[in-house]
């Protein structure tokens, strides 16, 4: 397998009943596109919110909790939770492996309670293949060279990693047509913002409230 190609298990379970459903959001971008940013913005202000933390295999950058940014696991741990069908979608990307857990995503989805999904754009596709109803959102950076700035400004890559990660960016800036919507980080109180507003229309549209709709209608007529 290439450093970038991807794979995922079929969860056993995914679609309970239309009624008890949380919805799956789905957040993607570039490296240093911003979008972790603009999701701890939102957990903070959005209720009823709650976010997959995922698995890896590379070392903490500073800062980052265990638990909270990542859980993080030796190569050997990853490939033994491989194995055992644990991850909806999984990868290895920059030398590094990735996961999301099935359980938790299956889990939140089941309990009714939305969750949100941190991936890159063939993550994304994977979930979208195997979630049909979920919510895909992009983030998109307002040039490449912003995206550069980012990136050298939050100093957690070496010389090589980062320009990798820039050789990547015009291809993975290609997927934004294949999401449901596109948010320009130009701004981050403005973008978080927007993202928010997205997570609220979702939860509004009237095919996911219908149990809700036709119990007060019934109390009507």
């Amino acid at each position: 397998m290439s450093s970038e190609q991807k794979t995922f298990e079929r969860p056993d379970v995914i679609a309970p009943e239309e009624s008890t459903r949380g919805i799956l959001f789905v957040v993607s971008s570039p490296s240093g596109g911003g979008k972790g940013t603009l999701i701890q913005r939102v957990l903070k202000h959005v209720p009823y919110l709650s976010y997959s933390v995922s698995y890896t295999t590379r070392s903490p950058r500073n800062g980052e909790v265990e638990g909270r940014e990542y859980f993080f696991v030796t190569p050997e741990k990853f490939n033994a939770m491989k194995a055992d069908g644990e991850f909806l979608e999984w990868a290895q990307v920059h030398g590094n492996l990735y996961g999301t857990s099935r359980h938790q995503v299956s889990r939140e989805v089941f309990e009714g309670r939305d969750i949100i999904l941190e991936v890159d754009v063939q993550g994304a596709a994977s979930v979208r293949e195997l979630v049909t109803d979920s919510v895909s959102i992009f983030i998109l950076p307002p040039s490449v060279e912003i995206l550069r700035q980012r990136l050298i400004a939050r100093g957690t890559d070496s010389s090589e990693e980062l320009e990798l990660r820039l050789r990547h960016a015009p291809e993975e800036l290609k997927h934004y047509k294949t999401f449901d919507y596109v948010i320009i980080n130009n701004e981050v109180e403005r973008a978080a913002g927007q993202l928010s507003c997205i997570i609220e229309a979702e939860r509004a549209r009237r095919a996911r409230q219908e149990p809700k709709i036709k119990r007060v209608i019934e109390s009507v007529f």
